[in-house]
């Protein structure tokens, strides 16, 4: 794997980790990265130093709580966008929809919806694969 600093035409800098430096070009012509902050997916290599494996070792956070929550919350928000971007929203169908597509019933496709708890974990013990989206509070999505 390799750690890219990746910045976007908005000059908003993060990581992201690829198979080798191909699938990072393969990505990013593709228009697949995209920007945890803002969501352009105009996202190029930024400058980096070369990390050299040494004897030292450093106990130093290189982030503060704050900057570590902050980032997770542009993260979530990231993922829900791209969720909502590119799959069919099913509504409260969701499980029923979910069921077809893996039993080959209907082609497949990624879909999102809700589900209550009961529903999710029957999916599951199905071997459905599920996850949930991260729910933002509108103080968290700005």
């Amino acid at each position: 794997m390799i750690r890219y600093a990746l910045t976007c035409t908005n000059e908003h800098e993060f990581d992201g980790w690829f198979r080798s430096s191909s699938a990072f070009d393969e990505q990013a012509k593709a228009g697949e990265l995209q920007c945890p902050v803002c969501g352009s997916a105009d996202v190029r290599k930024g400058l980096m130093a070369p990390n050299v494996a040494g004897t030292k070792k450093s106990n130093s956070i290189d982030v503060t709580p704050a900057q570590a929550a902050q980032k997770m919350v542009m993260m979530m928000t990231a993922l829900r966008k791209h969720v909502e971007e590119n799959c069919d929203y099913v509504g409260d169908k969701f499980a029923e929809v979910a069921r077809r597509i893996h039993y080959e019933e209907e082609p497949h496709r990624e879909i999102y919806g809700e589900a209550t708890p009961e529903e999710a974990r029957e999916l599951i013990e199905e071997g459905v694969d599920v996850a949930p989206l991260p729910v933002l509070t509108p103080r968290q999505a700005n």
